[in-house]
């Protein structure tokens, strides 16, 4: 059940905290233009975390929970996220509240402050949508934020890996990546390149340790399996295909991409260096967004189901209170038109 409303802190207790004056506390507060010494803002904001200070006086006042539901997104411009906000959005609008959305480009520190600001909203619901979430990051101090907020009466939903003790929804990336890197060494590929998206992102890192498994185990030796870290954009992806292609590609018969938007740059790079997609090399997305049956070849992919995910993300903001649930989405193989079977004598 919601907890019941705290106690308003006002900025004055900010100010008496910190031991600094009002128009001070005002200052770094109230986002003023004006300096102030970074001894004196050091102190102000630790005292306004400690005291779990939201600076919009006038949402305090109200003292209800809106409508609206907050989205904070590491980015709102790819095509697998752009189709979980607009499954948010139906469900949101279904059940009469609506969707704000702010991204943060997976910055915890971004994190942390969007949150903080979304919070003087007094939202019905948070959802956090990223990566990886951990209840480590900044210290704890983004646990203790959502924390604060859900003390104050607000549910929070996190969609991606996480060891936060809050609602989530997950998705299987290790596990859907194994099988399609098993269907591929199945399939009589033997050197395979993996484009692996930007280090240090949790949903690229597992799918990188999944393609490997799955290869692995259907008889692909790993000193055969090259992985790259590039951009996760068509352009990273192209750059890399069109490394690949410089070098003549030394033997390599698939192309892995962890995701479609980077397995379109390179399907467009191999086409530019007149490799054929797949006689010549198979190439494989994952996400199996619009892009993946909209390019020619159409992509051999894995299907997340992202809209489900977007609308659980709701239904779990929105739901009666119990029981902390975890939910977990399964990815599907899809098999289409850029991979095909190698000779036997190439296996």
């Amino acid at each position: 059940m919601p907890h019941p409303a705290r106690d308003t802190v006002t900025l004055h207790d900010v100010a008496a905290a910190a031991g600094v004056s009002l128009a001070t506390a005002s200052r770094v507060l109230g986002a003023s233009s004006r300096t102030v010494a970074p001894e004196f803002r050091e102190r102000v904001l630790a005292a306004a975390e400690r005291l779990r200070y939201t600076a919009d006086a006038s949402a305090r006042a109200m003292r209800r929970v809106s409508d609206s539901l907050a989205l904070v997104a590491d980015d709102v411009t790819t095509p697998s996220m752009a189709i979980v906000v607009s499954a948010m959005e139906r469900a949101a609008s279904t059940a009469g509240a609506f969707v704000t959305v702010s991204a943060t480009r997976g910055d915890p520190e971004r994190q942390l402050e969007t949150i903080r600001r979304v919070r003087a909203l007094r939202p019905r619901a948070l959802v956090l949508t990223s990566g990886r979430v951990d209840a480590g990051a900044l210290s704890g101090r983004l646990l203790a934020e959502l924390r604060a907020y859900e003390h104050d009466g607000g549910r929070v939903v996190i969609v991606g890996d996480t060891d936060l003790p809050f609602h989530s929804v997950g998705f299987a990336n290790h596990g859907a990546a194994r099988r399609l890197g098993g269907y591929v060494a199945e399939s009589g590929h033997r050197r395979v390149a993996i484009i692996a998206g930007a280090r240090g992102e949790a949903a690229p890192a597992a799918r990188t340790a999944g393609f490997v498994e799955g290869l692995r185990a259907g008889g692909v030796d790993g000193s055969a399996v090259r992985i790259v870290h590039c951009p996760v954009s068509r352009e990273g992806g192209f750059e890399v295909a069109h490394r690949l292609a410089a070098e003549g590609l030394r033997g390599t018969d698939a192309v892995l991409a962890v995701n479609d938007l980077l397995a379109v740059g390179a399907l467009r790079a191999l086409r530019e260096a007149g490799v054929a997609v797949p006689d010549d090399v198979s190439l494989t997305g994952f996400d199996d967004v619009g892009l993946a049956v909209n390019v020619t070849p159409r992509l051999t992919t894995v299907a997340l189901p992202l809209a489900y995910a977007g609308a659980e993300a709701i239904r779990l903001a929105l739901g009666e209170p119990g029981a902390v649930t975890h939910v977990t989405v399964e990815g599907r193989l899809v098999v289409r038109d850029s991979t095909r079977e190698r000779a036997a004598a190439a296996r």
